[in-house]
């Protein structure tokens, strides 16, 4: 099994590829989907061969977050990111979206503000919005080819009915990795506001040599009081349609509240998922993800050599995640005018800057989890939709 074998989405019932024309207007006859965060190659064979024996075994029964299950995920978190953590301290939720709005019910009221620091994963702020919260967004500070945090700027802004931080490590959509001295930056500024911090780590495992990336948890383990750490197998292994993840809790009354909350919803995780993730976080789920990121790091060389030719183009540096985060500002054009030339030219579906708050007004996200021969078609695209300013 190779990153590179053609497989087609088109007519599975796959949201990235069968809503696109839907959404941005390009149709998948002739389009490319490089929006949403999923990827187009089969997942680790490992996590194949769960649901081959889950599917010979025939029977479907209640299952629960069982042992293994909590014992993969803790012997993940040590191996792969020296983060040792109890097995108690492990909810499972329906994805990261339902823990995040979970989040915001458990510890805010309607007309409590939420912290985000923009440009930022979009959810963010829709479900901020969805369970009428009030977003209070503190833009970072752009330097050079990256972004660096702004707390003076960001506590100005703050109204002092802030309840909670939305805080996303590794960035999505800007790939950057925080230092530890950053996140213990953050997890001050959470202390100071008496704000609870909620930390998406979702991207933790695609992480670029070079770039080293550090739980929440440990750079700052003085915060345990109010930190809860959102983790999960579904970009990492291209399972995210299974809708599982993990809230890892330390704090004894955070977690009971959580729990409380989870057990008012009479939420159980599938017991297919669970066998699934229990494959993945394993030695060989782990040489499928090292050569994974192998393949992404070809795809993203490829890709920022091609577009930072153009003329006004520039991809920012990606030290993690799969999405590539593209200024167009130097074009001298306007945000409708760029997407216009990437839907109707290039006939590329991508992710909008403005969507991801204040700071992503000219820039526009790739989504390079896929076949390199994908990857080299949609540069080849981009150069000929924007052949008039070379």
């Amino acid at each position: 099994m190779s990153f590179d074998d053609p497989i087609d989405r088109r007519g599975t019932n796959s949201t990235k590829w069968d809503k696109m024309e839907m959404l941005y207007g390009v149709s998948p006859e002739d389009g490319l989907a490089m929006w949403t965060a999923d990827s187009d190659y089969a997942t680790a064979p490992c996590v194949i061969e769960a649901i081959r024996k889950a599917a010979d075994h025939g029977v479907f029964g209640y299952s629960w977050d069982h042992p293994d299950y909590l014992a993969a995920v803790q012997w993940w978190m040590k191996n792969r990111h020296n983060w040792e953590i109890e097995q108690d301290w492990i909810l499972t939720s329906q994805g990261l979206g339902n823990a995040i709005a979970l989040c915001l019910d458990v510890w805010s009221e309607p007309d409590d503000g939420v912290v985000t620091f923009s440009p930022v994963y979009h959810e963010f702020a829709h479900k901020v919005a969805k369970t009428g919260r009030k977003l209070t967004e503190c833009p970072l500070k752009r330097e050079g080819d990256t972004y660096v945090l702004d707390l003076n700027d960001a506590q100005s802004r703050l109204t002092g009915n802030e309840k909670l931080l939305l805080w996303c490590s590794p960035q999505n959509p800007s790939g950057r990795v925080w230092t530890p001295e950053e996140l213990r930056e953050i997890a001050a500024f959470a202390a100071r506001n008496d704000l609870i911090l909620v930390s998406d780590e979702i991207h933790h495992d695609l992480v670029y040599p070079g770039s080293t990336f550090v739980p929440m948890d440990i750079a700052a383990p003085d915060a345990r009081n109010r930190t809860v750490t959102l983790t999960a197998s579904s970009k990492t292994f291209n399972i995210a349609g299974q809708r599982t993840g993990n809230m890892i809790i330390p704090d004894d009354t955070l977690r009971a509240a959580m729990k409380h909350r989870q057990n008012t919803l009479d939420y159980g995780a599938s017991s297919l998922a669970i066998n699934m993730i229990t494959a993945a976080y394993s030695p060989e789920g782990a040489e499928w993800v090292d050569a994974q990121i192998a393949h992404l790091e070809g795809n993203r060389e490829i890709f920022d050599k091609a577009i930072n030719a153009i003329p006004g183009l520039k991809s920012m540096p990606l030290k993690s995640t799969y999405l590539a985060w593209v200024d167009f500002e130097d074009t001298g054009m306007t945000h409708d005018e760029v997407a216009a030339r990437i839907r109707d030219v290039a006939k590329i579906a991508v992710s909008q800057g403005p969507g991801f708050g204040a700071g992503g007004e000219s820039f526009q996200r790739f989504n390079l989890a896929t076949q390199r021969s994908r990857v080299i078609e949609a540069c080849e695209r981009m150069t000929h939709a924007f052949s008039d300013l070379q």
